[in-house]
């Protein structure tokens, strides 16, 4: 059982950045796909980014080119950096990993979550 934690959430003015970091709990943890979703309220879960067992990064359009995400599997954590936020970036941010190593884009497809951390971009 894989255990994820995440930090760096907060409040930014539009324009800002913020890193994300989703820490695991073992080492298993590099051979998996690793993704951040994201929910704002009312909306269903979306997805922000995935980086697979390989290191390959997958992003939708809506945050490419602003957002990117990164490993480093000597201290089992994955990171988000988010950069010339936008007020529509506001979310919960989770972190999700699986152990197929490849990437989805579906929440379904993750056996892992994090608890959330919270991004508030004022406008």
């Amino acid at each position: 059982q894989v255990q994820l934690v995440e930090s760096g959430g907060g409040l930014v003015q539009a324009g800002g950045s913020l890193r994300l970091a989703c820490a695991a709990s073992d080492r298993t943890f590099s051979g998996h796909a690793t993704s951040w979703f994201r929910q704002a309220p009312g909306k269903e879960r979306e997805f922000v980014s995935c980086i697979d067992w390989s290191s390959r990064t997958y992003y939708p359009d809506s945050v490419k080119g602003r957002f990117t995400i990164s490993r480093d599997n000597a201290k089992n954590t994955v990171y988000l950096q988010m950069n010339s936020l936008k007020s529509e970036d506001t979310a919960v941010y989770y972190c999700a990993s699986r152990e197929g190593g490849y990437y989805s884009g579906g929440p379904k497809d993750y056996e892992y979550w994090g608890q959330g951390t919270q991004v508030t971009v004022s406008s």
